[in-house]
């Protein structure tokens, strides 16, 4: 069994190769802008205004909820989020000892300011899901700071390639 903690700037391909990873070894995929859309639809549904770094963190407690709920019950599971915060790396590393499971860490890499922006620009958007990169430097500074664990071996996939010439290298190292 193997949790694995996706990473990578939004449009980097972090959901493609989660549903390739799952659909190749079983399990499920905890997307957070599924959960954090699902809230903002339901809200605005009510005719309610919510924060959006509110909005995120209850987000984040339903994704972790479901994290624990479906390890639980002895599924592979992939949390697709940026990964941008120090907490949810060790949210993830203890709920791995907690089911004591595999913890894997896959960060979709594309330094590509132009090809990040068509992508965004050309995909079927959640609401909450940026529609475009504004600042190349915004970008570059996402690109530095994601958050990786420090006792974990964990791999960098450049998404800018075909999926096929990663995936494997993938499945190996979520293997292994």
């Amino acid at each position: 069994m193997f949790f694995v903690q996706m990473s990578g700037f939004p449009g980097s391909g972090k959901s493609t190769l989660s549903r390739e990873i799952i659909k190749r070894t079983g399990g499920i995929i905890i997307d957070h802008d599924i959960v954090k859309s699902a809230l903002l639809n339901s809200v605005d549904s009510i005719e309610v205004s919510i924060d959006g770094k509110l909005a995120g963190k209850i987000s984040y407690n339903i994704d972790w909820s479901l994290v624990d709920f479906h390890l639980s019950l002895g599924q592979n599971v992939i949390l697709d989020s940026p990964c941008l915060y120090g907490e949810l790396v060790d949210k993830g590393t203890k709920l791995s000892v907690k089911y004591n499971v595999k913890y894997k860490y896959i960060e979709c890499y594309l330094d590509d300011f132009k090809e990040i922006n068509y992508r965004l620009k050309n995909r079927e958007r959640m609401v909450s899901q940026i529609e475009e990169i504004k600042s190349e430097a915004a970008f570059k500074h996402t690109l530095q700071n994601s958050k990786k664990p420090s006792n974990y071996r964990c791999i960098t996939v450049n998404t800018g390639q075909p999926l096929e010439n990663y995936i494997q290298e993938v499945l190996d190292y979520i293997n292994n």
